[in-house]
């Protein structure tokens, strides 16, 4: 992991820093004929922006300077975008998110610009190294996952595209957690990435809304609602710039931060109460504090759900403020403006705007429920029930007493439409947007498809999956909603900028048209049984996984074989992610090359990293066992150094930006049905990993573009994995008719990576044995068999030369420009 921005200030060595020269006798002058204008720049906004001397600056200080001199350009960029957008009245795409993992952005901004080289030549006339100062930049902890990373993708591809688009979304001051390992567990910690300011953001004070919560609704006698509200904060916006790819166009990322409309409440601090009277301000800071508080506990629940809302109102007021600012009639608003929620955090924004077209515009119910259908578009990302959020119904009326009468209404509207078109009992029971089942709970995703003109998946399988079971009743009622838009990842970060050796190689090899469309990859399968070019591909890979060796020796002390095969999952910690099966089939294969060393092993370094969310027990086990298993392989003298095993600790987009170059296999092994895309899966395929992995999410897809010779398929589809649990799959059967899986499960669970505490998987080892709902069992023989021939395919190193070299020729199509486009094309109508 790169340094904590400013973490620099205290060095051992006064006189040297990072290799700056820090005495003035050492500072080189800069010859007045060779003068840089931009250095001249850079120095410039270091004294006056940041207050330093060249010869006292840190290297925090010069990533501030620079980043600050970079913004200028930016800035100016900015406001033509949104001048230009005024001028032509044109229709923006605001997109709802709870997450965006926009990683770094120095090194994005100045590829996206092309300054990269002007910017790093005039830092070194000055004795300072760009790379270096990248890397002590902060992680924004703005997401944790996959969804984040796509919504980060899918701003740079909006503002690439020169689409008009506003990011919208939460400034959390500690983000989920950074990862520390204890004794192989995980800890979670503060990520104090604002610590020391975050100088691409900008405040607007002028764009502040109240956001309201509990209270009662009242009426007048004409008519009119109103929600007294019981407590109100105010959420002001910071705005960072999304920058387009050669800087067609900058786009605005506007997270929201909270503060009580009351910060201080004197009377209380001169009684002496200091702490009641900051109270109202600590709690309106504690909805931007921490992203996905633990649930688990009823504080935990309503927290989330403010949070939601918060997040939710201040961006639909700031929609509808600049919708009739500029047009005026709140009737054109889904002509100029469409909205899309990126999953079901924001589902809650259905019935807000309706809350605001109908008491602040008043609007008819009708008129407000098509104005708001024609508005939005819901992505769903999931078919994994929990995550498909559901509020308890007291906690939501509770807080958002308006709102709860509003989905009343909506569901009234929508059982009513339900019951005409033939419905029964069963589909009613189905479709309502309240569950009666037990605990009355309120359904955010019904919710979301109902009030939205399109529902998309994310990948052909899941589209497919989600008309056929958790909307199956929806869909038969609204046929020509679900519709299909398979994820992307921008290839500016997760090629041209995470591997630039590789971006080399191709630009030598088949010129620069990639660089602006990525299908113009396809001309490198030309080369792939090419020699000649297998041995620098090959290369550029070696020099990748030397340096992330290097890095982790440095980070962590393990030492790493560059020359075995690097054998990577990474990504959320979750049991239908299936870690378990990996590590499971680790420690069989561990078990085999010990029993017999005269076979012929191929050498592998596992790689392990991802968060485990802090109330999911089995998953921060894994995490455990992962570590476990990492010390008893790693010291163990009788496998010669052909299996090491490591977790790396707080996984994070800087972090996948060292790895995934280096990765010579892919893991993407969910148990099929489950995944609902994967993104992971596109970033190592474009960077020359092969994947193994079942038949899941956007793994179907890219078999279908690399080529199922390309790619290593193993396990039951998601038709069987669904049959297998309809006829009563009993995995003890598996388990005994599998002597490797067997003697693993034996060993894990009676302690032999685990003696400090025997039985500490043994609870893990026996839910395989007594329910086994994510396969682990079903499809293990599958798994190892299909690791072994991975084993095959790397012993033969110009097929698998080839085989990689054609997934990085084949998955242009993959970008996140398809699908934004697809997007505008289809839902939105901008394009």
């Amino acid at each position: 992991m790169g340094r904590d921005f400013g973490a620099a200030a205290v060095h051992t060595d006064p006189d040297q820093l990072f290799g700056i020269p820090l005495l003035a006798s050492s500072v080189p002058a800069v010859p007045v004929a060779d003068a840089d204008p931009l250095a001249d720049a850079i120095l410039e906004t270091l004294v006056h922006r940041i207050g330093k001397d060249r010869r006292a600056a840190r290297p925090h200080d010069w990533l501030a300077a620079t980043i600050l001199t970079v913004r200028n350009d930016i800035i100016e960029k900015w406001m033509a975008s949104t001048r230009e957008a005024h001028t032509m009245g044109a229709k923006r795409v605001y997109y709802l998110s709870l997450e965006f993992l926009i990683g770094r952005l120095l090194r994005d901004a100045l590829a996206n610009l092309g300054q990269t080289g002007e910017i790093g030549r005039a830092l070194a006339s000055l004795g300072v190294d760009l790379a270096e100062i990248e890397e002590i930049e902060a992680d924004a902890a703005l997401g944790n996952g996959g969804l984040g990373r796509l919504a980060a993708c899918f701003m740079e591809s909006m503002a690439s595209l020169d689409l008009p688009a506003y990011g919208y979304g939460i400034r959390y001051v500690n983000g989920m957690f950074r990862q520390r390992i204890d004794d192989g567990f995980q800890v979670e910690l503060p990520e104090n990435w604002l610590q020391h300011g975050n100088p691409w953001e900008f405040e607007r004070r002028e764009s502040a809304y109240f956001v309201g919560f509990g209270g009662e609704v009242v009426g007048s006698e004409s008519g009119h609602i109103h929600w007294k509200v019981g407590e109100a904060v105010e959420a002001i916006a910071v705005d960072t710039p999304m920058v387009g790819w050669r800087g067609k166009r900058v786009n605005t990322l506007r997270l929201w931060t909270a503060r009580a409309i009351d910060p201080l409440q004197l009377d209380r601090f001169n009684a002496g109460d200091f702490a009641g009277a900051l109270a109202g301000q600590l709690r309106a800071e504690t909805l931007t504090r921490v992203l996905y508080p633990n649930d688990s506990t009823a504080a935990g629940q309503e927290l989330r759900l403010r949070q939601e809302y918060f997040f939710s109102s201040a961006s639909i007021q700031d929609i509808v403020r600049r919708h009739v600012q500029y047009f005026g009639d709140i009737r054109t608003l889904p002509d100029k403006a469409a909205i899309q929620l990126n999953d079901t955090h924001p589902a809650v924004s259905v019935a807000e705007l309706m809350r605001v077209l109908l008491d602040f515009h008043d609007l008819g119910f009708d008129e407000a429920w098509e104005i708001t259908k024609k508005t939005f578009g819901y992505t769903n990302h999931t078919l994994l029930p929990e995550a498909l959020e559901s509020w308890p119904l007291p906690l939501f009326e509770r807080l958002l007493p308006r709102h709860m009468q509003l989905v009343y209404a909506i569901n009234a509207r929508l059982l009513r439409e339900a019951r005409a078109a033939g419905s029964d009992d069963a589909a009613i029971k189905a479709i309502s947007l309240i569950d009666e089942g037990g605990e009355r709970r309120v359904r955010m995703a019904n919710l979301a498809f109902a009030g939205s003109h399109s529902i998309n998946g994310v990948a052909a399988l899941h589209t497919q999956l989600m008309k056929q079971t958790v909307f199956a009743d929806l869909h038969k009622l609204y046929p020509d909603r679900i519709n299909n838009k398979t994820n992307g990842i921008t290839p500016r970060r997760w090629l041209q900028q995470c591997n630039p050796g590789l971006t080399g190689l191709i630009r030598e090899t088949i010129g620069d048209a990639f660089c602006d469309d990525t299908t113009k990859l396809d001309a490198l399968a030309a080369h792939a049984d090419d020699s000649a070019f297998q041995q620098k591909f090959a290369a550029v890979k070696r020099a990748n996984k030397v340096a992330l060796a290097q890095y982790l020796k440095g980070t962590m002390g393990v030492r790493l074989d560059p020359d075995a095969m690097f054998d990577v999952q990474i990504k959320r910690i979750h049991e239908y992610k299936r870690q378990l099966l990996n590590l499971i089939e680790t420690v069989a294969l561990y078990d085999q090359i010990r029993s017999h060393p005269e076979r012929d092993w191929v050498p592998r370094v596992k790689l392990f990293a991802g968060k485990a969310a802090s109330s999911y027990h089995n998953a921060k086990l894994i995490i455990k066992l992962a570590n476990d298993v990492a010390r008893r392989i790693n010291a163990d003298p009788a496998i010669g150094g052909l299996l090491k095993v490591a977790f790396v600790p707080n996984y994070n987009v800087s972090l996948a930006e060292k790895i995934i170059p280096a990765a010579d296999l892919s893991e993407q092994i969910s148990t099929a049905g489950m995944e609902a895309s994967g993104t992971g899966n596109m970033k190592f395929a474009m960077n020359g990993a092969l994947t193994i992995g079942t038949l899941d999410g956007a793994n179907v897809e890219i078999r279908d573009h690399v080529g199922a010779e390309n790619i290593v398929i193993f396990g039951m589809t998601a038709d069987e994995v669904a049959a297998k649990r309809a006829g009563g799959y009993n995995p003890r059967e598996a388990i005994e008719a599998s002597p490797e899986l067997a003697q693993a499960l034996a060993n894990i669970a009676s302690g032999v990576f685990s003696p400090d505490d025997p039985d500490r998987y043994k609870g893990l080892m026996a839910g395989l044995y007594d329910g086994d709902w994510f396969m682990l069992a079903a499809d293990f023989d599958s798994y190892a068999a299909a690791q072994r021939e991975v084993d095959r395919r790397w012993s033969s190193r110009p097929e698998w030369n080839a085989a990689t070299i054609r997934n990085v020729a084949r998955v242009g199509w993959f970008s996140s420009d398809r699908t934004i486009g697809e997007y505008a094309r289809e839902i939105w109508g901008i394009m």
